[in-house]
């Protein structure tokens, strides 16, 4: 029998169909030094052919079997895991916290976000992304749902993506504070689970429903 992806132990097929990829959840890549070499203590533990960093901020253990996958993520504390039709990883640059040019604080409204909805069920695979000034360090503008730092707070952005057919997001509302923002995310992301059909992007649903009925019921 093929194998196949196993989204409820947050398991990747790989390209011989025989091995899986994992990915420890990293919020906005903010590791530990101990989460780092707790990563590479497994992937040598359970003979990984490699580890990878990805596009989304985190370390991809991969090229493990699957009858060691259930101990593989005993190893980790935090075993929450985003494959599939889910609210993915969220990518977040320093912003305030470190950057000079930054005008908000990113991981703050970053990792709120991470708490309340990483891995969560969605129509399809939902990103997001924050960035911490208007130089989008993290692709807000390529994200279901991005903001932006801006001096008067954070920019709103809805609808972009990436993959074969990119599309860039557009805008929904600025000035926000971080509160505004967290709660402008629960707003699109029930928006979306109540009128996407099949598996569409946010995007799709958006056009397909219209901006202006979209921005009706958001804001």
């Amino acid at each position: 029998m093929t194998k196949t992806n196993i989204p409820e132990k947050g398991a990747i097929i790989q390209r011989d169909m025989e091995t899986f990829s994992i990915l420890p959840h990293i919020p906005g890549g903010f590791a530990e030094p101990a989460l780092l070499r707790k990563i590479a203590d497994v992937a040598e533990k359970y003979g990984a052919k490699y580890v990878k960093l990805t596009g989304a901020q985190r370390i991809a253990i991969m090229g493990v079997r699957e009858e060691d996958l259930d101990n593989i993520w005993a190893e980790f504390t935090d075993r929450s895991k985003a494959i599939g039709l889910t609210i993915r990883s969220i990518q977040m640059c320093p912003g305030t916290r470190s950057c000079k040019r930054g005008k908000q604080d990113s991981p703050g409204l970053g990792f709120a976000l991470d708490s309340e909805f990483y891995g969560k069920p969605a129509p399809s695979k939902f990103k997001m992304g924050i960035s911490g000034c208007p130089n989008c360090c993290s692709d807000s503008w390529l994200k279901d749902l991005g903001f932006i730092g801006t001096d008067s707070g954070f920019r709103a952005v809805v609808g972009g993506k990436g993959g074969s057919t990119p599309k860039t997001a557009r805008e929904l509302v600025d000035g926000l504070s971080e509160d505004q923002a967290i709660a402008l995310a629960r707003k699109v992301i029930g928006f979306y689970r109540e009128n996407a059909q099949g598996a569409e992007r946010l995007g799709s649903t958006i056009e397909r429903v219209g901006f202006e009925t979209f921005t009706k019921a958001i804001l």
